[in-house]
């Protein structure tokens, strides 16, 4: 009987422990552009649609973007989103900035 609700408490706990781990405030702890690089605001905010690898998914292929679309091109598709089921507003400021001059750079 001990044996099972230590394991009882233990199992708990593990999972107790593992599902604080995944919570809070990215920002919070520097993972966003304060803290980082455009790939990096990429990954977090883009690749969900777009892939991790640019190569497209739900959203366009971005491999080559910059190809075909300016800085400021890109710039405006993010902030203002599309009529294609791009939100608009992902994101902002500085962060868009950085984004759009990486997008922009792949040729």
């Amino acid at each position: 009987m001990k044996k099972k609700l230590l394991k009882m408490v233990l199992g708990t706990a593990l999972v107790m422990g593992l599902a604080a781990c995944g919570g809070g405030d990215d920002e919070a702890e520097g993972d966003t552009a304060a803290g980082g690089d455009a790939e990096k605001i990429y990954s977090q905010k883009c690749s969900s649609c777009h892939g991790g690898d640019l190569k497209g998914g739900m959203g366009p292929d971005l491999t080559a973007v910059g190809a075909s679309k300016s800085k400021d091109e890109i710039a405006g598709i993010i902030k203002n989103g599309t009529d294609g089921g791009m939100p608009a507003g992902l994101i902002e400021g500085d962060d868009l900035d950085k984004v759009a001059d990486w997008l922009a750079a792949k040729k």
